[in-house]
Formats: structure tokens, sequence, C-alpha cells
């Protein structure tokens, strides 16, 4: 289904583009006469005739003769041939060899990238008209041996722009969602990374195209190309240059030939790369919303339309775990209810503390990061999460979060690495993990949903092929099973009509649509922990608010277990069992979301809990936090939040502060009392 209506898409932009379809007229014509040529052409290429030689046009040589008195339309039509042999034969040893080496070193990186530039240096050093004259004077005359060589000259051509490409396509959210998906290596570099690079190298194949030509007409011309017995363009220039001032048609004709032909594929690739990409100028624009379409307000997993009896409510009101008010809170007539995204005060969820169990799902245990230059991006970074639980990891931009999530998933950046410490996944360890093992685990059992929807999927691809892609990547199911499994999770995360959208591309879902596609990919097989990295942060603020109950309800309907980074502490409050406060790469603060919010023992959690709106706050101006979070380069001595904080002391800003026995890392913390939630 998919493959058909990306078939559509791509005729009805051709069909706009009227240059485009002339090109491509003119080169089905070249390829009928190539193939029928023996048929249509009145003489053979070679058939001598000196009695009719140099002859003009007449009614038995309709383009006249050559100085041999060979038919000139029977010549042209098989150097036609000869012409779309050899710039086939070339940009098609160039394109296998130059595309495949080129994803190849710009997505590994590496020692890979400097030894493959390096001999792509030395390749393109040499002229390719003068490579091709070498070959041909060592392996003799003829087509194959000449275009072997500008083959050879094209491919580190392809190489280069296609590792270029690559360097920059590695770095987009939708291929760390495609690795977190639990892709292989292969599928990512030429399913997922190879048809979004692809527009360039279709106007570069086009060019190709005609520097092969001219170069093929360029050696037939000084008799190293084709062998006597072919036709060439180029043979028939060189043949006609001692009687051009006695019949000047023997020159135009194969000149002409030889200048349109080139212009066709030149005009072709530009038509084709904007046909072929859905984000083209011409793309198909965005299928208009209905009423079944519209954007859900209380959907539940169950019940796309939000009509039947399993649509799920907004989840603040949780009828599972009955809010209560913390201590020092506002009475309930004061206080608004608080949602996710409420801008009253925050709501406390009745939990109780859990001890760590030996068969934590997750154990993080000294975990350190360092990027190439020996910088902590993250320092001895400790905590667990339980099986169906929530946990909520908590902090300003630049303290760590996503590093943290990145190093899970093994999507730490190039030069980052996991310098000390443990992550467990069960009795799995993560830490340095790689290759297949690593791969069976993403996607297999850890999800992750990415904050911007728009860039975790790929845009040249519909969202039923990304997420057959994940679904079979993992199992053995056929495409066409792949395809019902599809559809299943696209309902399941309330998208209606999911049969139908499986043939979009992203482009034609809303935001929130597009989050609910993501995160059906991070489901598509089962996993037992789901990350999401500021699921919301690109949404609105209703969208928001109906992601992030969806989440809260597939935790709880499929008994897997959630790891939530977020800035929104009513969205901890409303969603999470536990949490941990990050600060500079550190865990701050680590306890049940009741203790922390209703007394909170780290100063840092108390600032953040106070620049949290609230009802009642008259023309009293927001609450903010002095200064901002250092780089980390540059992380202050002693606790790293006593350049900020208002209770910092001399001994704050001198002496390294460990995390203590209840999970808080403050020297103060048994003495300060720190007001909590308002």
């Amino acid at each position: 289904m998919s493959t058909h209506q990306a078939r559509a898409g791509t005729l009805q932009r051709l069909l706009r583009q009227p240059v485009t379809l002339i090109c491509l007229a003119f080169l089905g014509l070249q390829i009928a006469i190539a193939l029928a040529a023996p048929l249509i052409a009145p003489y053979g290429p070679n058939e001598l005739s000196v009695a009719d030689k140099l002859q003009g046009p007449s009614a038995d040589h309709l383009l006249g003769t050559d100085d041999l008195g060979r038919d000139s339309l029977s010549r042209l039509i098989y150097g036609t041939r000869t012409a779309l042999l050899a710039s086939g034969e070339s940009v098609a040893i160039g394109l296998v060899l130059g595309v495949g080496l080129g994803i190849f070193v710009g997505y590994r990186g590496g020692w890979w990238d400097r030894i493959g530039m390096r001999i792509a240096d030395v390749m393109q050093s040499i002229p390719a008209l003068l490579l091709a004259l070498a070959l041909v004077a060592v392996l003799g005359n003829g087509l194959t041996n000449a275009m072997l060589a500008v083959g050879l000259i094209f491919a580190v051509s392809f190489m280069r722009i296609t590792r270029a490409v690559v360097l920059a396509e590695r770095e987009k959210l939708y291929v760390d969602a495609a690795r977190v998906l639990g892709l292989r290596p292969a599928s990512v570099m030429f399913r997922q990374i190879l048809p979004n690079v692809s527009p360039p190298l279709i106007v570069q194949a086009s060019i190709a195209l005609g520097t092969a030509l001219l170069i093929e007409a360029t050696l037939s011309f000084l008799g190293v190309g084709v062998d006597t017995t072919a036709v060439s363009w180029g043979a028939m220039l060189d043949a006609s240059r001692q009687h051009v001032a006695e019949h000047p048609l023997l020159a135009i004709l194969p000149g002409a030939a030889i200048t349109l032909s080139v212009l066709v594929f030149n005009l072709l690739g530009d038509g084709l790369r904007d046909a072929g990409s859905p984000r083209s100028a011409g793309a198909a624009r965005p299928r208009k919303p209905t009423t079944a379409a519209a954007e859900p307000t209380a959907t539940g997993p169950g019940d796309p339309t939000g009509t039947g009896p399993a649509a799920v409510t907004h989840l603040t009101a949780d009828p599972v775990r009955p809010a209560v008010d913390a201590p020092g809170a506002p009475a309930p007539d004061t206080a608004a209810t608080s949602g996710p995204l409420a801008k009253g005060p925050v709501r406390l969820v009745a939990r109780e503390p859990e001890p760590a169990p030996a068969d934590a799902l997750l154990r993080i245990d000294g975990l350190t990061v360092t990027d190439p230059g020996g910088a902590q991006l993250v320092s001895d970074v400790s905590f667990h999460i339980n099986r169906g639980e929530t946990f909520g990891l908590v902090g300003e931009s630049g303290c760590g979060k996503s590093i943290t999530a990145s190093a899970i998933l093994g999507l730490l950046p190039r030069g980052v690495t996991v310098a000390a410490g443990s992550i467990r996944l069960q009795d799995t360890e993560l830490a340095g993990l790689g290759g297949e093992k690593l791969r069976r685990v993403r996607g297999g059992r850890i999800g992750m949903v990415f904050q911007d929807p728009g860039s975790a999927l790929s845009p040249v691809h519909t969202v039923g092929r990304q997420l057959t892609d994940a679904i079979r990547a993992h199992s053995d199911l056929t495409r066409a099973q792949a395809v019902e499994r599809a559809a299943e999770l696209l309902n399941l995360v309330g998208v209606p009509a999911p049969r139908e959208r499986l043939k979009d591309y992203p482009h034609q879902f809303s935001g929130g649509m597009a989050q609910r596609v993501v995160i059906a990919g991070a489901l598509a097989c089962d996993p037992e922990l789901l990350i999401a990295d500021e699921p919301t942060t690109a949404l609105d603020v209703t969208i928001q608010a109906q992601v992030l109950d969806l989440l809260v309800s597939l935790r709880e309907r499929l008994s897997m277990s959630l790891l939530l980074i977020t800035h929104d502490l009513g969205v901890v409050a409303d969603s999470c069992d536990r949490i941990a406060v990050m600060y500079a790469g550190q865990i701050a603060e680590q306890r049940t979301v009741r203790d922390a919010f209703a007394q909170p023992r780290h100063p840092y959690t108390e600032a953040l809990l106070a620049a949290v709106p609230h009802h009642g706050a008259g023309d009293e101006p927001l609450a903010t936090i002095p200064g901002r979070v250092p780089p980390a380069w540059d992380w202050p001595r002693g606790c790293r939040f006593n350049p900020r904080c208002s209770y910092a002391t001399d001994s704050c800003r001198t002496t390294p502060v460990p995390i203590d026995i209840d999970g808080v890392r403050c020297l103060r913390a048994s003495e300060l009392h720190l007001a909590g939630a308002r």
C-alpha cells in the first residue's frame, strides 16, 4: 500500500513539470530508437556504397551519406545505442562503487573516513580523460575498457558527494530513531539515509550521464574509443572533419545529437529530484483534515474516535491514584486542579516510597560520561527504575538529562564516551555493549520517544514503511503481517483511520498525530522500558496534555516502565512515582515525588518548585533562578549549584559534595528547612 501511494505521489508531482516530461519523452524516444535500431535503420551502419558517397539528403538516403557512402541516418540511429550504453555503463559503475563507499565511510566515520578520503584525493587528482587514455592503452580499444576508467573517476566524485551529505544526515534525529528501533546498520544506511540523500545524487548522476557521453565522444573522436566496427557520434564527427566544407550536414547531425542529449540529461536530473521528494515545492499537499482525522481531545488507545466506552478521560483526575494535599499546600477550595500543563499549583499524588529492589528493571551506578576534551558531562549518576514505574528526570537544559538517556541506549555523540559506571537492564550490561547485542536491546527491550516528531520521522518514507521496518527488524513477520501490526499500533495510540494513515508521509500529520506515530514506533516490539525525552516540547499546550495522558495510559495498560525526561514539574507531579533532580551533570536529589514536592531537601529543588506558576500570586513576579547552568568544562568547585544558591557557605564552595544515604547532594540538607510546592 505504501509503495503504491509513494508512486502515485511521484507521478502527480511529475505531471506538474512540463520540462521534465519533455526530457523524459526525448530520453524514452532515444531508448526506443537504440533498442529498435536493426528494425528502423534503412541500411546497415557499415554498409558501403562508394558510388553514393557524400550525397545530400534524398529519397534513398534521407540525411545523405558520408565519405564512404554509408547512410548517415542509419549511423546516427546506431550511434544512439553506443551513446546510451557508454553513459549507462560508466554512471552505473560510479553509482554502485561511489555511493556505497560514500555512505559507509560517512556513516562509520573515524579511520574508515580518513582512509577513504585519502584514496579519493589521490584518484581525483588524475584527470578522467587521462585515466581513460591510460587504461585504453593498457587494455586495448573498446567501449567497455574506456567506460570502466570513466566509471572509476565518477565513483570518486559520487563518493565525495555522498559522504558529505551523509555526514550531515547521520546527525539527524530520524537516524537516531532508526537506531533506537533496532534497525541493522546496513538498513539504517541504505533504507533510511540513502533515500534522504538521494536528491543531490540524482542531480549528480544526470550530470555524469552527460559528461560520460561527452568523454565517450571525445575518445571516439580521437580514435581510441569504440572499435572500428561500432558506430559512435564522436567517430562520425572525426570522419566529417575533411568534408565539412562540401557536406556540412555530416558534422551538424552528430553534434546536434550530442548537444541535445547532454542538455536533456542535465534538465532531467533536477526534475526527477523534485518529483521524487515529498518535501519538494511541488510536493502533494497534506490531506485536508476531516472529522475522523481531527486531533482528538480525550481519546484513549481503545477508541480512536473518543466516543466509545474505551475512551480515556483526562488522566489528571486519576481514579487509580487519588490526589492528596501535601503538607502546607493550599486548601482544596483555593487550589485549582493541576493537569500536566496546568498553570496552577502542583498537585501531589499519593504514593508510598519504595526501596530499590534487587530485580529493578534498570539500574545505573556511578555513570560518568566525558567529552573528547575530558570534561565530565555526567558525573557519578546513580538511580534505578522499577518495573511498571514512571521515573522522572528533571532539571534545566544542560544538566545532563538527555546525555544520560543517550548513554542508556548507546547513542552518545561521536567522541563522547562512558568513562565509568554501570548501566544494567536486568542482567544485561549496556555500558560498552555494541553490535548485534545492542541492536536487540534497542527497540526490542527499550523504546524511545524523541521531543521533535518532525525530525524523528524520515521525511521521504511513509509512516507505514517506517513502522513495518521497525517491526520486521525484531520479528519474523511477513510484510503483510507487519502492516497489520503497524495498523494496530496506530489504533493503539489513537490515530484515526489507521490503515489509511499508513500511506501518508510525516508532513501530512499534525504535530500531535506525528508524535503519536513516534510513540507507536517506540512500542512496535513491546519494550520493557520506554524513554520519553521531552516528548511534548514541540507541541502546543492542548496537544501536550493529550500526549502525556497517552503515555501514562499506555504505561499502565502495557505494564512497562517509563523514564520521563522533562522540564515541567507539573508533568512530574501528575505522572511520576519517583523523581531525580539533575543539576550540572549530577543528581541533586532523588526521592518519591510526594516527598520531594512536599519537603524538598536540596535548594535547587526548592528553586524549581518556586518557579512553577501558581494561583493566588496576584501581581507577584514569577520566581526565577539567578544565573544559568555552567558548561561542562567549567563546573564550579564544591557544590556545583553554589554560585546560584542563596544558602551557600564557604564550605559549599570548596568541599566536594557526595550524595547522602537519603539521595540528597547538599552539605546543609539536615539543617535547612526548605519550602515545598505551593
